[in-house]
């Protein structure tokens, strides 16, 4: 179980998100930074879209009442077990009693804690992600708050083998941390409208910096920078979004769509952020820069491919050091 002594300014249960329902306009939701999520809980055997914790900024206080392995993986947001700092990106194994607490972001704005066995919360509509706005999933559908006590899925029996003969020298690896930058430069394929808007935006879309504003959320950040504006005023029918999509309203500020994004939209899209870039954006503050690059549609699949088989990899060798320990 872990209990919560404080709740810091927004922590909630994430996974993977719910998908196939957004044709009845419930959203997917999800974690903010999918890689990280899926490290974490692959650092402690769990299923990549095991439930997690998502942290955001101003972390809580947790205390554990049973024995557990953890992973933080994300934005350092200074994490400490019992006053001694914690290392990210790798496994750590938890005596009951012990407390992790939080203190200034260093990089990034968002940490995934993964605990073996995962976040135990119902799932609704197959999934166990919060939708902070509509009040449904994670935890009684809302961000942690003190005195929450938050249970703790069953670990598999290779996950207890794994664990039960080893000591807290042999947890001494970690994977290699992504890297997370104060002024990203995010590449982008062109949008389904980028031709719609007149030549002067495309040319900057490309060129200018812009600023997360503070009017940014979960749902999507809006950007501050160069007015961007159609050729010809134009109405469109709305349709579907994605996560990444960068849409622009009639203030010419476009608006970048997160992970608790609408269903649908019916601003002009001037471009989709790739998928391997997602962490990237997920993890500004507001006041912080970014830039957009161009790159093909082809491009991003291979970087995407890339990601996937690193991804395998991490997972292969995280399974071979764990059967060392069986």
């Amino acid at each position: 179980m872990l209990k919560i002594l404080k709740s810091g300014l927004q922590t909630s249960v994430q996974d993977l998100g719910r998908t196939g329902f957004q044709k009845y306009g419930v959203i997917a939701s999800g974690v903010m930074d999918p890689f990280a999520h899926r490290l974490a809980n692959l650092l402690v055997g769990n299923a990549e879209q095991a439930a997690t914790l998502e942290i955001t900024l101003v972390g809580p206080t947790i205390e554990f009442t049973e024995n557990a392995v953890i992973a933080l993986c994300g934005g350092d947001l200074s994490p400490q077990l019992d006053g001694a700092p914690v290392t990210m990106w790798r496994m750590h194994p938890i005596n009951k009693g012990s407390t992790l607490t939080f203190g200034k972001p260093i990089i990034g704005a968002r940490s995934y804690l993964a605990v073996a066995g995962g976040i135990d919360v119902p799932e609704i509509m197959g999934s166990k992600s919060t939708y902070l706005r509509a009040g449904i999933g994670g935890f009684c559908g809302r961000a942690l708050k003190k005195g929450d006590e938050i249970s703790i899925g069953n670990i598999t029996q290779q996950q207890s083998l794994a664990f039960q003969h080893t000591s807290d020298n042999e947890f001494d690896w970690l994977v290699p941390p992504t890297r997370y930058f104060e002024e990203p430069v995010l590449r982008m394929i062109k949008g389904k409208q980028f031709d719609l808007f007149n030549e002067d935006s495309k040319k900057r879309i490309f060129n200018d910096v812009f600023t997360v504003s503070s009017d940014s959320d979960r749902m999507g950040y809006r950007l501050e920078g160069a007015g961007l504006a159609l050729g010809h005023p134009t109405e469109l029918i709305s349709e579907a979004v994605a996560f990444g999509s960068v849409q622009v309203p009639a203030d010419g500020n476009p608006i970048v769509l997160l992970a608790d994004r609408q269903t649908t939209g019916g601003y002009p899209k001037i471009g989709q952020i790739i998928s391997v870039d997602l962490p990237l954006i997920s993890q500004l503050k507001q006041g912080q820069h970014l830039r957009f690059k161009e790159i093909s549609l082809l491009d991003a699949q291979q970087r995407l491919v890339e990601q996937e088989q690193y991804i395998r990899q991490v997972k292969a060798a995280i399974q071979l050091k764990q059967e060392e320990w069986t």
